[in-house]
C-alpha cells in the first residue's frame, strides 16, 4: 500500500448529495444548472463537482454526481448520487425523502428517528446550508423537499452493515467532513458505533465483536446470539471498546482467530497487519506460562506465523491458546476501563471451532 500522504482523497456521499441538491435547487429557481457546482464543506474547504445528470421537471429539478472516493476502497465509489428538489410548503423548512437506493431507518438507536430517510445529521446540515445559500442568491424560499437517490444503492447496501442496523431499501448518506481519507476506515468504525447503539436501543444485553465472518459465526453459535447482537468489529477492537466505555452493554464477547487475539494479548488495539505485528518473543513467553519446555519456547520464538506457533504448542499439548485468551481479556479490560461490563474472549480456529475461552 502507498504511503497515506501519496493517496488521493475523495468525497463522501453526503458531499455528493449536497452538490447535487445545490445544483438542482439552483436550476429550479434560475432555470440553469451550475456545472461544475461548488459547495462549502463543514471544514470551510470548497469542493467542486461535475454533474453527471441534470433534468428540469414541471415542479422540480434533478441533478446527479458520480461519487469519487479517491484511493479509498469504498463500496460506493462510482455510484451516482442524485437529488431531486421541489418547493416545500411555507414554514416547513428543508425536509428529506429517501428515493430509490437510499435506505429508511426501521430500528431505534441511530441518530435518526424510525421511519426517517437514512440521511445522517451532518449531510442534512450541509444540504440545508446549501439550499439556504441558493435561496439567498436567487431570492427563493427556504422551504424545500429534497429527495436523495442512488440508482444502484439497494444492491450496494448488501455489502454494508445497513441490513443488520435495520436500514432497509438502500444505502445511508454519510459523511462528517465531506472528505474521504483513504484507508482511514472511518466508515467502518462509524458502523461499529451504530451497531452498539442499535443493540442498546433494542435492549440487547450481550453483544459480540468479531474479527471476521468465521469467528462471528462461531460466537453466534456459542451463545445463540441474534444478528443484532453481532458487531462487525474487524480489526478495530480499540474503537469498539472505547465506544462501550460511554455506551455500556452488560456483557461483551470478543471473538477472533489465534493470531489476532495474540496481538490483542500483546496490547494492540488495532489488529490489522499493517498497523500491528505479532511479537514472537512475547508469544514464546506466553508459551512458558502455559508450561512449554525451553526447547518449545525456542521453536515458538522462531516461528514465522501465529498459526505455526499454535500448531507447535498443540503438538506437545501445551495450552498456549488458553494463556493468550487470558492475556487478551486482561488487555481488553484495560482498554475498556468500565467495571460494569462483563467481558470474555473466544478464540476460534480456521474451521470455526472454539479452541480457547477466557471469562
Amino acid at each position: 500500500m502507498n504511503d497515506a500522504k501519496d493517496l488521493r482523497r475523495g468525497w463522501t456521499t453526503g458531499a455528493c448529495a449536497t452538490g447535487a441538491a445545490k445544483a438542482a435547487y439552483t436550476a429550479l429557481l434560475s432555470g440553469t444548472f451550475p456545472d461544475p457546482v461548488e459547495i462549502v464543506l463543514p471544514t470551510a474547504r470548497h469542493a467542486s463537482f461535475t454533474l453527471a445528470m441534470k433534468q428540469i421537471h414541471d415542479d422540480a429539478a434533478s441533478a446527479g454526481i458520480v461519487k469519487d472516493a479517491g484511493d479509498d476502497p469504498d463500496v460506493t465509489h462510482g455510484a451516482l448520487v442524485c437529488a431531486t428538489v421541489r418547493q416545500g410548503s411555507p414554514g416547513s423548512g428543508v425536509t428529506f425523502r429517501a428515493g430509490t437506493g437510499v435506505g429508511t431507518v426501521t430500528k431505534p438507536g441511530l441518530p435518526l428517528a424510525v421511519g426517517e430517510p437514512a440521511i445522517n445529521p451532518a449531510p442534512r446540515r450541509m444540504i440545508a446550508e446549501a439550499i439556504a445559500q441558493v435561496a439567498r442568491t436567487y431570492g427563493g424560499g427556504l422551504d424545500a423537499i429534497v429527495e436523495i437517490s442512488i440508482p444502484d444503492g439497494e444492491r450496494i447496501a448488501q455489502r454494508t452493515l445497513n441490513p443488520r442496523l435495520g436500514i432497509v431499501g438502500g444505502l445511508s448518506i454519510l459523511g462528517t467532513t465531506g472528505v474521504v481519507i483513504p484507508y482511514s476506515c472511518s466508515a467502518w468504525i462509524a458502523g461499529i458505533y451504530e451497531g452498539i447503539d442499535v443493540a442498546r436501543a433494542l435492549g440487547i444485553t450481550h453483544v459480540a465483536g468479531a474479527t471476521g465472518k468465521t469467528s462471528e459465526a462461531a460466537v453466534a453459535r456459542h451463545y445463540d446470539l441474534p444478528e443484532q447482537a453481532l458487531i462487525d468489529m474487524g480489526d478495530f477492537v480499540g474503537a469498539m471498546l472505547r465506544h462501550l466505555r460511554t455506551k455500556p452493554i452488560p456483557k461483551v464477547t470478543i471473538a477472533g482467530g489465534f493470531a489476532k487475539m495474540c496481538k490483542l494479548a500483546q496490547g494492540a488495539s488495532d489488529l490489522h497487519s499493517a498497523r500491528s505485528r505479532l511479537n514472537m518473543a512475547q508469544l514464546s513467553q506466553f508459551a512458558s506460562e502455559a508450561g512449554a519446555a525451553p526447547a518449545l519456547q525456542v521453536q515458538i520464538a522462531g516461528a514465522h506465523t501465529g498459526l505455526e506457533a499454535l500448531q507447535l504448542a498443540q503438538a506437545q499439548h501445551v495450552p498456549l491458546a488458553d494463556v493468550v485468551a487470558r492475556e487478551a481479556r486482561q488487555k481488553a479490560l484495560e482498554l475498556l476501563l468500565c467495571h460494569d461490563i462483563s467481558l470474555d474472549i473466544l478464540i476460534v480456529d480456521r474451521d470455526g471451532n472454539a479452541i480457547a475461552w477466557a471469562t
